[in-house]
């Protein structure tokens, strides 16, 4: 979601490009496309303003030095600016020294908070704690049986209750409140996740129960759930509910989407909560901390490449990875056989799309993120289909797929037969790429590759 930003912020620094000094002149003209940077993304007025102040403010005090060019000493300042925004630190998740550890859900209809709530307890459960969840929300059933359907996906406790012939109002919701409470300590559950009933507008009866509820549980979190598609409407609300409740921290969902990333920036801002967690896709694992630093790196152009690493540390298989590796890199090479089980690796990790949006945009990975616009996810599956249909002997060796097999291939995975020969050829050059590395051909141009990325890590080069 932050590539609109990314792309406007990268246009405003390219001006400064060539030239030999800062001066007020062009760090007014750089300070202007900043501002209309963050106005375009949606970031609220007055943080624009206060973001804004600082930069010059900075810019203006800055002694040049020969190790950065102007370029890249805005870049710098903009970058640490934005990292005062978002919060220098990651956010710890808070809990109470008596368990059950109530965290309270907050925010409008349609902000995600059922399914942020069933997120947010299998990430917990990861980290070795056992979570309930109760769904409050006594004015819609298709709420409470909707968090039921997302706790049964995450294998998480959940407590329903009978409310059958009760009236829907707030002593109903206090009640049920206070019962899911008693049942995660009688069952051992350290954690219970309240998720609230939401509005389609902020009104006096929502704040009401929702203070009611603060006052009955105690929550060591109160997390303000908030649609980054939403963009001012999100802030307005996130300011709102902090007014009344002083929300502990935010969760950003929809963050896969195609909003302008003024929501992340200005909600830290106007409320002072810090952001905790983004929902990055619709899976149940589609959840991640919010690390400020990475955002930022993001923002611009710097690439993730931390959390890339984390992912693949999580979803990947490191004792098949190497095998992959020095099977690849040996004389045999690797079998198609070999290519499928890292495609399925590979897929584990997420779309192509938000791998590549990780990768930095500059040095030797500039226009990755906007080749990954045009990455057709669907090919992964079609040549995965392609392997499938071959039989054992074809995937161990590939050189005796002739003519025929070919259009027996592309029948059985419901493709052409140009498909598969366009796979068989890309799989022939991979296969010649890493025997050249592996006998030490490509070992220079690897080095000359590092080189390069280590010259360019000075901001905005």
């Amino acid at each position: 979601m932050f590539e609109n930003l990314s792309d406007k912020l990268q246009r405003s620094f390219k001006n400064l490009r060539g030239q030999g000094t800062l001066s007020e002149e062009n760090i007014a003209d750089a300070i202007r496309e900043i501002r209309l940077a963050l106005l375009e993304s949606d970031v609220n007025l007055n943080v624009v303003n206060d973001l804004v102040d600082h930069i010059r403010a900075r810019a203006l005090g800055t002694q040049v030095t020969t190790a950065l060019s102007p370029s890249e000493q805005i870049v710098k300042i903009v970058h640490d600016e934005l990292v005062n925004v978002l919060g220098k630190d990651t956010a710890r998740f808070k809990t109470s020294s008596q368990p059950p550890s109530v965290i309270l859900m907050a925010g409008l209809q349609g902000s995600g908070k059922t399914t942020t709530s069933g997120k947010l307890a299998q990430w917990l459960k990861k980290s070795g704690h056992r979570p309930m969840l109760v769904s409050v929300d006594v004015y819609r059933p298709a709420a409470r049986e909707q968090l039921a359907i997302v706790a049964r996906s995450t294998g998480s406790n959940i407590y329903e209750g009978d409310l059958k012939g009760e009236t829907p109002n707030s002593d109903l919701v206090l009640r049920l409140a206070k019962e899911a409470k008693r049942d995660a300590a009688n069952f051992g559950c350290d954690i219970l996740i309240v998720d609230t009933a939401g509005r389609n507008q902020i009104d006096a009866t929502l704040m009401d129960e929702m203070a009611a509820l603060k006052k009955l549980l105690n929550p060591s979190e109160i997390l303000f759930v908030a649609d980054a598609m939403t963009g001012q409407d999100a802030v307005n609300s996130a300011k709102a509910f902090n007014d009344l409740l002083t929300i502990t921290g935010s969760v950003l969902t929809k963050m896969d989407g195609d909003a302008r990333g003024g929501a992340a920036l200005s909600i830290r801002h106007i409320t002072g909560a810090p952001i905790k967690f983004l929902g990055t896709g619709e899976k149940p694992d589609a959840f991640e901390p919010f690390h400020p630093d990475r955002i930022v790196s993001r923002i611009m152009g710097m690439g993730d490449i931390a959390t890339l690493l984390e992912r693949a540390e999580e979803k990947l298989d490191r004792g098949k990875a190497e095998q992959f590796a020095k099977k690849a890199l040996s004389g045999d090479g690797f079998t198609l056989e070999d290519f499928r089980d890292q495609l399925r690796q590979i897929k584990k990790m997420g779309s192509m799309q938000s791998i590549l949006k990780m990768l930095p945009s500059i040095g030797p990975f500039a226009g990755m993120a906007q080749a990954a616009e045009n990455v057709d996810e669907g090919q992964l599956t079609r040549v995965e289909s392609i392997i499938n249909s071959m039989t054992n002997k074809e995937r161990q060796d590939h050189e005796i797929i002739n003519g025929s097999r070919r259009k027996r291939i592309a029948t059985g995975s419901g493709t052409t037969v140009q498909d598969v020969n366009n796979l068989l050829r890309q799989y022939a050059q991979m296969r010649k790429m890493f025997k050249t590395m592996g006998s030490g051909g490509g070992l220079k141009a690897q080095q000359r590759m590092m080189s390069q990325m280590q010259g360019r890590q000075k901001f905005g080069r």
